[in-house]
């Protein structure tokens, strides 16, 4: 298997986060380094995700694929009724 470059990383955390770590670390029979890559790497994924997710939403507010708010409004305001609306869909 090929070796992956690697960059050391270095930050400061609160006692109790790195408590928490040392913890998972060892019950999971891990290193700590191993425990801070995995959620490192579950962070930049959830974030490039929700980037993702944020460019495709503004493109539909761009092209008009948009709900009106008094629609959603009314929707929500019958939640709470014996008869909800259905929710409203984009047209």
């Amino acid at each position: 298997m090929a070796q992956t470059e690697t960059k050391v990383l270095t930050a400061h955390v609160p006692l109790p986060l790195a408590d928490k770590v040392d913890l998972l670390a060892a019950r999971l029979e891990r290193s700590r380094g191993w425990v801070v890559k995995q959620a490192l790497s579950a962070w930049v994924d959830q974030e490039e995700e929700r980037s993702r997710l944020t460019r495709e939403a503004m493109a539909d507010v761009k092209a008009g694929h948009v709900i009106d708010h008094q629609a959603v409004q009314a929707w929500a305001d019958s939640l709470d009724t014996d008869n909800p609306l259905p929710a409203p869909v984009v047209p």
